[in-house]
Order: structure tokens, then sequence, then C-alpha cells
């Protein structure tokens, strides 16, 4: 079992597309840091609505990674302020899961929208 971060995005109307070119460019960083992340992408059922579902071992390993990474110079000097200038709100969802249901989830979602590299 892993602990899986679903983290959902309510952006302000017409950012989208910055969103999504600033997402572009904090992937590699994400990733770079250590986090898996499982799948990125837009809402089926609104347009100005984005998810990102990332998994880890346990809550210590989310916590530390997560602080890691959102104290680094490379978020804090790079897309960090034209990601958070786009959004309304955001909230974060914490479940436990297998990793067969975590693999369904990225061989069935994946990176939408952003090369998975």
């Amino acid at each position: 079992m892993r602990l899986v971060e679903i983290r959902n995005y309510k952006l302000k109307p017409g950012s989208a597309e910055t969103f999504v070119a600033a997402f572009r460019e904090a992937l590699p960083l994400v990733r770079a840091s250590g986090m898996d992340v499982v799948a990125f992408g837009r809402s089926d059922h609104e347009h100005e609505s984005y998810y990102l579902i990332r998994a880890y071992g346990d809550r210590v390993q989310l916590e530390q990674q997560q602080d890691a990474f959102y104290s680094s110079d490379a978020w804090q000097k790079g897309p960090r302020e034209t990601l958070v200038g786009c959004l309304d709100d955001y909230l974060n969802t914490l479940l436990w899961m297998t990793e067969t249901s975590i693999e369904d989830i990225r061989a069935r979602n994946g990176i939408a929208g952003i090369d998975a590299g």
C-alpha cells in the first residue's frame, strides 16, 4: 500500500493555458525531487479544474519530499509564482491505495497535455 495525494486545483478564469505551461516547467523539478507523479490533467467535468496525483511510501515521506521541494530555490525562483498566480483555490485528499490501483490510474490518465518524458 502507498499513500496517494490527490490535489485538485480550481483555476482563475482564463488561466488554464498559463497554468499548464508553468506545470510543464515544474514537472521535471517535481520528479527530480523524488516525488512519484502518477497523473496530471484537466478534470473531465469542469474546464477550469485540474488534478495532480502523487504517490508516497507513507506520510513521513510525503512531508519530507514536499517540504524539501517547496522550500527549494528551483521551486521558489522557478515556476512557483506563475502557478500560484493561476490558482483560485486547491484541495488535497490523502488515501491509501494498492500499487496495482496506482498503476491503473497512471495507465488510464497519465500526464494529460504534458510530455511525460
